[in-house]
């Protein structure tokens, strides 16, 4: 299994100019590439090949007064930055064909874009030197932040600029099965929602932290700021900067969260199931800010790959199975229920039901997990006797000597 490792990286003044220079010579390749494709594309001829572009826009265009300053970066970045274009084709032309989900064609890059990006592969002779600093050619050493240890040597090392002005070195690393834990017997299901971030199958039930709705006041000054400051001006550049560090907090935290809950799970559960929620569509609803504030897709995706990684059994199962209606004691379905009913009273057993805590013991029995009802928060309720039993009157008599 691949994954991605990324730290914080600072760059001195110097180096920060030379990494703007190598994202603008690569940002320039990328668009000259795809507007020979395009040229060739309305001419009706054949797309040229990536070594047809790179002897073209690279080897050639470094030679010609327009173009000479490509000679002051890497090659192996504008050599990337063509496949890059070219697995952007490759993606878009088999999501046309339904080999994965569709995407739109590529678009030009520019130079405004907050975000900027350039890869080093091997090629490129990029290395980790010994007093920990990330070497790469023409730009320098420049400092790391080590968090942890990469597990094995990285295949490449893609350098990032995000939108509040952060620089990151992110890195490529093959893993392999000696991230086994040991076994467990628990096996949980999982109910995403948002009064309460997840409830598991055990009755535990996870508070969501809503990081979005707690900064909005703080995001709001923000905003409010840099929708005053002149368009162009320098005041309204650091403004930006300014929100976007605003948001680059909320992403931070919430990303936090989710590998903190995903690893406590992975560690503690051997088999982990999920329901598909349908994110796009109720992202168009009028809980769309609070379901993008809850981020359910990336946490799910976490739970995947480290289950994965670790040895555990993770599943997804249908959004349209009937974990809501159906009742995890006796498994009779009740019918749907309006979000603002909580709890309800099962009529074919009498058992009093959490809605969250029994929809998450129905994920897990529809994914084949041993889960019991016990941790769904089921009480017994009040059972109609049978007519051959002695009732209770309605009202208490007398008590009368004979």
């Amino acid at each position: 299994m691949q994954l991605r490792y990324s730290f914080r990286v600072y760059p001195s003044a110097s180096q920060r100019t030379a990494l703007t220079r190598a994202f603008g010579c690569a940002r320039v390749v990328y668009n000259d590439a795809l507007r020979a494709r395009e040229v060739a594309r309305d001419a009706g001829l054949p797309f040229p090949t990536v070594g047809e572009l790179s002897k073209r826009l690279i080897t050639k265009a470094k030679k010609t007064p327009e173009r000479a300053w490509l000679a002051e970066v890497s090659t192996v970045v504008l050599q990337q930055s063509l496949r890059d274009l070219d697995a952007a084709y490759r993606n878009f032309f088999d999501g046309l064909k339904g080999r994965r989900p569709r995407m739109g064609a590529p678009r030009y890059k520019s130079r405004k874009d907050t975000r900027q990006a350039v890869r080093f592969t091997a090629n490129a002779r990029w290395a980790v030197t010994p007093g920990g600093k990330l070497r790469l050619p023409k730009i320098g050493d420049v400092r790391v932040k080590w968090s942890r240890r990469l597990p094995s040597v990285p295949s490449t090392v893609t350098v990032v600029k995000d939108s509040a002005g952060r620089y990151f070195a992110s890195f490529v690393v093959d893993t392999g099965p000696e991230e086994a834990l040991p076994q467990t017997t628990s096996e949980i299901g999982i109910d995403l929602g948002l009064g309460h971030f997840a409830v598991l199958s055990d009755g535990r039930k996870i508070d969501s932290p809503r990081f979005l709705r707690r900064a909005e006041k703080h995001l709001k000054k923000a905003q409010r700021s840099l929708s005053r400051k002149e368009k162009g001006s320098k005041n309204r550049d650091k403004a930006r900067i300014r929100v976007a560090w605003a948001h680059a907090r909320v992403t931070d935290a919430r990303r936090d969260f989710h590998h903190q809950l995903s690893t406590q799970l992975i560690r503690e559960s051997q088999a982990i199931a999920v329901e598909d929620l349908a994110v796009k569509g109720l992202a168009r609803t009028r809980l769309a800010k609070s379901v993008h504030d809850a981020g359910w897709s990336a946490f799910v995706a976490m739970l995947e790959y480290k289950a994965a990684r670790h040895g555990r059994t993770f599943t997804r199962i249908d959004r349209f199975e009937p974990t809501s209606q159906v009742c995890s004691v006796c498994g009779v379905k009740d019918g749907p229920k309006p979000l603002h009913v909580r709890t309800w009273t099962c009529k074919a057993c009498g058992a009093v039901l959490d809605r969250d805590a029994n929809a998450a013991v129905n994920v897990a029995k529809a994914a084949g997990l041993a889960v019991t009802a016990c941790g769904a928060q089921v009480r017994p309720g009040l059972v109609p006797a049978q007519r051959s039993e002695a009732g209770t009157h309605p009202k208490p008599q007398p008590l009368t000597a004979r």
